[in-house]
């Protein structure tokens, strides 16, 4: 979800390969600790909607929705819109239900998922971060729309912060390393401009930017909570709870000289986001 669904959201397949192993963590997933900061993730969900330039479309997609929460609102924004919230974990389509019952879902990743009628709107938050080959991705989500559609997207771009760089240099330290060999959070995205020139011959319009959200948090090792939810997870999932507790202690360790407590007991995050809306 994210950060409402899905990284910083639900994962809705680490690879388009769509691999066992990325199935393995999505249903590990844990929405409560996701959605301990869903005020702060469900900001930028709100960003990018308002930068929709659709009035009433009839078919609308939430792809990686995670708990629903953005579901909800796009059927609010839309009433008049068939809405169909679509992830790849289990736990989270439960919570969905929950959260938006006027809204339809159904179980499916980025890799597979193909609409039985073209959407006017696919509107993604804080998922595609989850996904490799956006080369390829972002062309066949666009090839999916109605004439004139909308793709919506919100993706972290914390692949250089230490909150992300330092969960790889933790994980390649200590007694989990040859466990943890083979696991890896999300992938960096493109750079903006690589979106540009992805996307501009496809799209009658494209509007891409970036905002650095700075989230105030609060309490002991608060960005490792913040992590916990979303990128931290696949590193910690395949380890035994003693390991999994003295990889947090470390990865808490490496974090504080980056993320200082205030002298309110504030801590900041920085924390920057991609937006992008392609019009077809």
């Amino acid at each position: 979800m994210p950060d409402v669904t899905n990284p910083d959201g639900a994962i809705a397949g680490a690879t388009t390969q769509g691999t066992a192993d990325d199935q393995r963590r999505a249903a590990a997933w844990d929405p409560a600790q996701y959605l301990r900061f869903s005020g702060q993730r469900l900001r930028p969900a709100l960003d990018l909607l308002g930068q929709v330039p659709l009035i009433a479309p009839r078919l609308v997609v939430d792809l990686g929705c995670g708990a629903g929460n953005v579901t909800a609102i796009l059927k609010q924004r839309f009433p008049s819109a068939e809405v169909t919230g679509v992830d790849s974990s289990a736990s989270m389509l439960e919570k969905a239900r929950i959260a938006a019952p006027a809204c339809r879902f159904e179980q499916g990743d980025f890799a597979s998922w193909h609409p039985a009628a073209a959407p006017d709107l696919i509107f993604t938050n804080a998922a595609l971060q989850w996904v490799g080959g956006h080369a390829d991705l972002f062309p066949r989500l666009i090839s999916l729309l109605a004439p004139a559609g909308v793709l919506a997207v919100q993706m972290p771009a914390m692949h250089d912060a230490p909150l992300r760089r330092l969960q790889y240099e933790v994980a390649a330290q200590g007694p989990w390393a040859e466990r943890l060999a083979s696991h890896a959070s999300a992938p960096p995205i493109l750079d903006p401009a690589a979106y540009w020139d992805l996307l501009r011959p496809l799209a009658a319009s494209l509007d891409i930017w970036e905002t650095t959200y700075l989230h105030p948090l609060t309490g002991e090792d608060a960005v490792v909570e913040w992590a916990a939810g979303s990128s931290l997870r696949p590193f910690l999932e395949p380890l035994e709870p003693d390991q999994r507790e003295a990889f947090r202690r470390t990865y808490a360790e490496a974090l504080r000289p980056h993320y200082k407590r205030r002298a309110d007991g504030t801590t900041l995050l920085p924390f920057r986001r991609l937006f992008l809306v392609a019009v077809v």
